[in-house]
């Protein structure tokens, strides 16, 4: 459905774009050429054709995921006013 003067001024108030009343008509002219574009691209077969993420072939670098502390708590703690155990201490903010 090609669209016309009444479509665009939809699309123009729904857009929030502020379009004088005489370029309605070339704007949808100029839309109806970029929807016919698209419709172009049903034209292609892309039967067993992957889909892309990318244009690059890429693969992402794995490991394990084990859970641990990191092993530099004392290098955390070495800045702390005060510490008891292996935790910061903390003024107490509610009675």
């Amino acid at each position: 459905m090609p669209l016309d003067r009444d479509n665009m001024r939809a699309i123009a108030h729904l857009a929030r774009v502020k379009t004088p009343e005489e370029d309605l008509d070339s704007l949808a002219g100029e839309l109806n050429d970029i929807l016919g574009w698209v419709e172009q691209l049903d034209e292609v077969d892309t039967d067993g054709v992957a889909p892309m993420t990318s244009v690059v072939a890429t693969t992402h670098a794995e490991r394990d995921d084990v859970v641990d502390d990191g092993g530099i708590t004392e290098d955390i703690l070495a800045n702390a006013p005060e510490r008891d155990n292996g935790f910061f201490v903390v003024p107490r903010v509610v009675e």
